[in-house]
């Protein structure tokens, strides 16, 4: 659960706790930070295409050390507040380290450990141990800013603003390169090299595009990760609609944080217990009702208490989401073999609000000052949990009469 998080520290966790910080340190606005994660994207399109057949043919003890080694070195580049051309660079850079020898692997290995009967249970614990490291390192990170900042939040300077967010990248890079130690101790090659190794070849890939119910999965995530990637704008959010200074707004996106374990390990359970696509399609509902209250903008300043719980629950759908939707290469019965390739398919596709997302949410944030760009932001991601509600009830059809065919 460690290695599952640590990798996405540096590209994900310290925008997503930070980003006005983040934002007044590198001197640029949403859209410039949004084009940076378009780049990582792009490339990480290519990368998911790719490292599923190289998942299928290599163990993860022999690929992911070189993803950790990898993007913890460009953590201390970004530590340096380089111009934004570096930056954006860095961000593409990352776009293969952290996806190429990476995620189908991490994904291949998750689901050999499940085993028949256990996927749900397996995906929702890997991600609840993810969320829970997450956490903790979002919660402390957010003390050592203040502690890091000698006069507080409200009358810091930007020269100390730069330096308190330098030391927390200098950690969370540290963290990352740990995780290389991590693999190397506790992962053997036996469980995952066992007998004659297929040929390194797409037949994986051109088996899985075949089946729809692949691609319905597919778009189940793309919906999915639409909502992981709004998860961005709570701390922003915070500030620019109730006026919390960057401390206090910090302090509002590490509730979404920790709603991540609770939310990964009930869906991981129930799924198991009551199908993985039904209770997919439960969180798309959370998901869909608690973005219509942040569009709706009912939520004021003075509504502290209300404010925790709406974030809490848009967070607990979207992380209910990523702790199930992969345990539905089980519900599809999914060939172990070609499960690398299987999860580079299902990520090109799901994983493309990586492209889109960072300029969209630019755009619209940039755009419409205050908090009406939030609110036009999470009226668009309401679209998308309805849309991925229909697709996984379709889901759930297509599966079943497959197993009727059978």
């Amino acid at each position: 659960m460690v290695i599952g998080e640590s990798i996405f520290l540096l590209p994900f966790v310290v925008t997503r706790v930070f980003r006005p910080t983040f934002l007044t340190v590198f001197e640029i606005n949403n859209l410039q930070l949004g084009s940076a994660f378009s780049l990582y994207g792009i490339i990480a399109m290519v990368s998911y295409f790719a490292g599923g057949p190289i998942a299928d043919r290599f163990s993860p003890r022999k690929l992911l050390p070189v993803s950790f080694l990898a993007t913890a070195a460009a953590g201390f580049v970004m530590a340096a507040v380089p111009s934004l051309w570096v930056l954006t660079l860095l961000y593409g850079f990352w776009g293969l380290t952290t996806i190429l020898l990476f995620w189908s692997a991490y994904v291949k290995a998750q689901r050999e450990f499940g085993g028949q009967h256990a996927q749900g249970r397996t995906f929702g614990m890997m991600d609840a141990g993810r969320g829970l490291v997450a956490a903790l390192l979002a919660s402390s990170s957010v003390v050592l800013l203040d502690f890091f900042l000698p006069n507080g939040a409200d009358t810091a300077t930007q020269k100390e603003l730069t330096a308190a967010l330098s030391k927390i990248i200098v950690l969370f890079s540290i963290v990352t390169a740990s995780g290389a130690l991590l693999v190397w101790v506790f992962l053997k090659d036996e469980k995952f090299e066992k007998g004659n190794l297929p040929r390194l070849s797409l037949r994986g890939v051109s088996a899985v595009i075949k089946k729809p119910v692949v691609w319905m999965q597919a778009f189940i995530v793309l919906c999915s990760y639409v909502g992981y990637k709004c998860t961005d704008d709570f701390s922003l959010y915070a500030k620019d609609t109730f006026g919390f200074d960057d401390v206090m707004a910090a302090h509002a996106a590490t509730i979404s944080f920790w709603t991540r374990p609770v939310a990964a390990v009930l869906a991981g359970y129930f799924g198991d217990r009551f199908i993985h696509s039904r209770v997919i399609a439960l969180c798309f509902i959370i998901m869909l009702v608690g973005s219509l209250v942040i569009s709706a903008g009912w939520l004021e300043a003075n509504m502290i208490i209300f404010i925790g719980i709406t974030i809490a629950s848009v967070s607990l759908g979207i992380y209910g989401l990523r702790g199930l939707y992969f345990a539905l290469f089980q519900e599809a019965r999914l060939p172990l073999v070609i499960t690398g390739s299987a999860a580079g398919f299902v990520s090109v596709i799901g994983y493309t609000p990586d492209v889109f997302m960072g300029p969209l949410m630019g755009v619209i944030l940039d755009n419409n000052p205050g908090a009406l760009g939030h609110q036009y932001l999470f009226a668009m991601l309401a679209g998308f949990a309805f849309l991925g509600l229909i697709i996984s009830i379709l889901f759930r059809k297509a599966a079943s009469q497959d197993l009727i065919s059978k």
